[in-house]
């Protein structure tokens, strides 16, 4: 499995979005990126799907810790799966066609 990273490719601004920018240690393959990017259909649902996908295998590891007087919060799944949120958003407000690119000509045929 291939890991790239550049940003005039679908994967690559995928890959900037859910911050999986680490050739070394990347969390997704280019493969895996293309599978989500596929069942999405658009950059930024590909991106949310990773994240919650991301999130899900990160659910089972320790989220706080405490010794003594000191304690440690990890909030990455939180953090991941608003992340995700705040994209499908991003995603339901870009309108698929505007009104200026639409042919109603073609919805109507010809009538001559």
């Amino acid at each position: 499995m291939t890991t790239t990273y550049s940003l005039s490719t679908d994967i690559g601004k995928i890959r900037l979005l859910i911050s999986d920018t680490s050739l070394t240690a990347a969390h997704f393959s280019d493969e895996e990126l293309q599978v989500f990017l596929d069942m999405a259909g658009t950059v930024n649902l590909a991106a949310a799907q990773a994240l919650e996908a991301w999130a899900a295998s990160l659910s089972d590891s320790m989220t706080s810790e405490s010794i003594g007087d000191y304690s440690y919060s990890k909030k990455s799944v939180s953090n991941k799966l608003e992340l995700a949120k705040t994209l499908r958003q991003n995603d339901d407000n870009n309108p698929v066609m505007t009104w200026a690119e639409m042919d109603l000509l073609d919805m109507v045929g010809d009538e001559e």
